[in-house]
């Protein structure tokens, strides 16, 4: 059976929106100081967090700097700064520094823990519903997925994988959000050219592959 692509009749002939969204981007992306920094919300916030990811990746990846010397000569820094400054305080009848304590609360960890934990066995579980070939569509979408950023992977270094990544995770929902209309109108008619040729496949190829029966997991 081809897969169901949803249309929206109120439009007449022009294309239609690819999903029925009713939530904003911002709601979208979660919502709070996270969605305000992928959405450029606070521009001098954005830039910030884009130096300092560009910086960590021309470290890592372009200087080839490890992590273990350059924690240590960060922390050798701080403490030249500090004996520095604590010394040279009575010299001029000023205060030493004092370095503010920092509490860590539990709960946060706890709370961390347990989103890592339910993230994790949602994937797990979502992959293996994907892998029984309940949704055909959608395991060659996984598939073909995987084999792009296996081809990717491959071709770079985890470090300019994930700065990419960030990359993408910082300028596309932006884009979109400025030229929503013609990335819809691109999409939705992209997604009636994938049904017309999953179409063909399912008619000339997947219907006649034999299908058992898939077992149902038991909890």
């Amino acid at each position: 059976m081809p897969p169901h692509f949803p249309s929206n009749p109120d439009h007449g002939p022009h294309v239609a929106r690819p999903y029925h969204r009713h939530k904003s981007i911002h709601r979208l992306l979660g919502g709070g100081k996270a969605a305000d920094v992928l959405l450029w919300k606070d521009r001098n916030l954005s830039a910030g967090v884009l130096a300092g990811a560009t910086l960590i990746w021309f470290l890592f990846d372009v200087v080839e700097y490890n992590i273990v010397p350059l924690l240590c000569q960060i922390a050798i820094f701080t403490m030249l700064v500090i004996f520095i400054a604590s010394n040279a305080a009575p010299l001029f009848d000023r205060d030493p520094p004092r370095i503010p304590q920092v509490v860590i609360s539990e709960h946060a960890f706890r709370e961390m823990a347990l989103t890592i934990r339910y993230k994790l066995t949602n994937a797990v579980s979502l992959l293996y519903d994907i892998a029984c070939g309940k949704d055909l569509k959608k395991f060659l979408l996984v598939v073909g997925s995987l084999l792009v950023l296996s081809v990717i992977g491959g071709s770079c270094s985890l470090t300019s994988l994930l700065y990419l990544g960030f990359l993408c995770a910082l300028t596309l929902p932006v884009l979109y959000q400025r030229y929503e209309p013609e990335v819809d109108h691109l999409v939705a008619r992209g997604g009636e050219d994938i049904k017309k040729f999953y179409e063909k496949i399912d008619a000339n190829l997947l219907n006649k592959i034999p299908r058992g029966p898939v077992k149902t997991k038991f909890r």
